[in-house]
C-alpha cells in the first residue's frame, strides 16, 4: 500500500493550495522583458547594420552586446518562472508603530 504524491501538483499539498504569486508584476519580469528588447534591438543592428568593424577592432559589438542581453533577460524570465514571489494573503496593519507619521489634517474652513 504505497502511495504516491505529487508534490509539484497544485491541489496535492497544502502549502501549494491558495498561493498567490506576483505574476505579471514580477520585477524580474519587467526587468527581462527590457533587456530582451534591447538585446533584439542590438542583434538586428549586428546583423544587419553597419558593423563598423574600424571602429571596435575587427569585433562586431552590436552583435555580441546583443546575445548576451537576450541571454541575461531570458535568464530573468526564467527565474520569475521557476521561482516566483509568493504574495502573503494578509497584511497585519501598521496600527501601532511609532515611527509612522500620522496623517496631515485637511483645513475645515471655507
Amino acid at each position: 500500500m504505497s502511495e504516491k504524491h505529487d508534490l509539484g501538483a497544485p491541489g496535492t499539498d497544502g502549502e501549494q493550495e491558495g498561493r498567490h504569486t506576483a505574476g505579471a508584476f514580477d520585477i524580474r519580469n519587467f526587468i527581462g522583458a527590457l533587456l530582451g528588447l534591447y538585446g533584439l534591438m542590438l542583434l538586428a543592428m549586428g546583423i544587419f547594420g553597419d558593423q563598423s568593424l574600424d571602429k571596435t577592432g575587427g569585433v562586431n559589438a552590436n552583435l555580441y552586446a546583443g546575445i548576451a542581453l537576450v541571454v541575461v533577460s531570458a535568464f530573468f524570465i526564467g527565474w520569475a518562472r521557476i521561482k516566483p514571489i509568493v504574495v502573503p494573503e494578509h497584511i497585519e496593519p501598521a496600527t501601532d508603530d511609532p515611527t509612522r507619521p500620522a496623517p496631515k489634517r485637511r483645513p475645515t474652513g471655507h
